[in-house]
C-alpha cells in the first residue's frame, strides 16, 4: 500500500475545546472582521495592510513582531488597517523545503502534524491576546478550517491552489475575507472564475460531511504577479494592470470589484527591497484613478524583524527562513508612508 497512516491527529473540536479564545479575544475578534468586511464593502474608506513574515517559523518572533504592528496600528487607525500575516502552512513548488509550522513546528526536526495544529492555534492565540490584531492565514491545506475559522480574519488562496475546486468550495463557507491570487500563469480569468465560485453557494463533500455553503460576498482578488514559460517574471501591479482588471471585472458584471495587490513574490521578481517602490507605484495609481481607487483596497507586504533571508540553522532571530523580507524599520517607514498617501 502507498499510503502509512501514521495516526489520526486530533480533530477540530479537541482542539478548540483543549485552546479556546478567550471571551475578550472573541469581541476584538469580531471588531476587527467588521472593520475589514467594511473595507472590502466600501463602506469604510480606510486601507489593508496585509504584513508579516513569509512564514510563520518561530512563536516567539513572530509575536514580537505582531506586538510591535499593534503600537504602529494605534498610530494609523484614522487611515490604515493592518492584518498580521501568521502563514502557518507554506506552499512548496517541488513539494521540497520548511511547509509551516503545521508540517515542521521546529523546522530543524521531522515532520509532526499532531504537534503543528497544536502550535498554529496557539501561535494565534498567543498573537490576540498580546496585541489584539487578528490575522491572515493562507489556506493550504482546505481541511485544516475548522482548526482556525473562530481565530482567523482573512485568509489567502495561494496561486498554486486558486485552480482547486475544494479550494474555491471551502471558502464559499467561510464568514471573513478570502483574496483569491492569481494562477502562477497570471491568467487573471482563472482569478476571477476562481472569485465567481467562492461567492456561489455549493453543496459538496467536506470533511466526510455532505455539506451546503451560503457563498462567500467578501471573496475577491490578489494580484502577485506571474511567470512566463521561461520562467521569468510579469508584474502586474502596474497602472494598466489595474484597469485591465477593473475592465474584467465589469464585463463579469461583478458586485463590488475588489483587488489587494502582492508587492512580493513575481511582482517584485522576489526582490523583497522592491516592495517599498510597488506599494507607492499602486497608491500613485490610486490617485489617477477614481476606478483604481475603488478597486484596490489593500497590499499585502512581506516583512519581518530583520530583513532578508536565511537558512534554517542559521538561527538568526526575526529572520525569515523562506522568502526574503522586508526588515523592521523599512517596514515600519513604508506603512507611515501609505498613511500619508491614502
Amino acid at each position: 500500500m502507498s499510503f502509512k497512516f501514521i495516526r489520526e491527529v486530533i480533530s477540530p473540536e479537541e482542539l478548540v475545546q483543549a485552546y479556546p479564545i478567550p471571551a475578550r479575544d472573541v469581541l476584538q475578534k469580531k471588531d476587527r472582521d467588521k472593520q475589514i468586511k467594511d473595507i472590502i464593502t466600501g463602506a469604510s474608506q480606510k486601507f489593508l495592510v496585509i504584513i508579516g513574515p513569509c512564514s510563520a517559523d518561530n512563536e516567539d518572533a513572530v509575536c514580537d513582531y505582531i506586538s510591535r504592528l499593534a503600537k504602529i496600528q494605534d498610530k494609523v487607525s484614522d487611515k490604515i488597517l493592518l492584518i498580521p500575516r501568521i502563514y502557518t502552512n507554506k506552499p512548496r513548488t517541488t513539494g521540497e523545503g520548511y511547509k509551516g509550522i503545521v508540517h515542521q513546528p521546529d523546522p530543524e526536526k521531522e515532520p509532526d502534524l499532531q504537534e503543528g495544529l497544536i502550535a498554529m492555534r496557539k501561535m494565534h492565540l498567543r498573537a490576540i491576546a498580546e496585541s489584539g490584531l487578528t490575522a491572515a492565514d493562507e489556506m493550504l491545506y482546505p481541511e485544516n478550517w475548522p482548526y482556525v475559522e473562530d481565530i482567523l480574519s482573512y485568509v489567502a488562496v495561494g496561486a498554486r491552489s486558486v485552480e482547486d475546486q475544494q479550494h474555491r468550495l471551502t471558502i464559499s463557507g467561510m464568514d471573513v475575507p478570502a483574496g483569491m491570487k492569481n494562477p502562477t500563469s497570471g491568467d487573471l480569468s482563472v482569478m476571477l472564475n476562481s472569485v465567481i465560485a467562492a461567492q456561489a453557494s455549493h453543496t459538496f463533500l467536506y470533511r466526510t460531511w455532505e455539506v451546503t455553503t451560503s457563498g462567500n460576498p467578501l471573496a475577491h482578488t490578489i494580484l502577485r504577479g506571474a511567470v512566463n514559460k521561461h520562467g521569468q517574471s510579469i508584474p502586474n501591479y502596474h497602472y494598466e494592470d489595474l484597469n485591465l482588471l477593473v475592465s474584467m471585472y465589469n464585463d463579469r458584471d461583478l458586485p463590488n470589484p475588489v483587488a489587494i495587490v502582492d508587492a512580493n513574490h513575481a511582482n517584485s521578481n522576489k526582490q523583497y527591497i522592491e516592495q517599498t517602490r510597488i506599494v507607492k507605484e499602486v497608491l500613485h495609481s490610486r490617485k489617477l484613478s477614481n476606478d483604481i481607487a475603488g478597486l484596490v483596497k489593500g497590499v499585502m507586504i512581506e516583512s519581518y524583524i530583520e530583513g532578508g533571508s536565511q537558512k534554517v540553522s542559521d538561527h538568526v532571530y526575526g529572520k525569515s527562513i523562506t522568502d526574503a523580507c522586508l526588515g523592521w524599520e523599512e517596514s515600519e517607514r513604508l506603512i507611515y508612508t501609505i498613511a500619508d498617501n491614502i
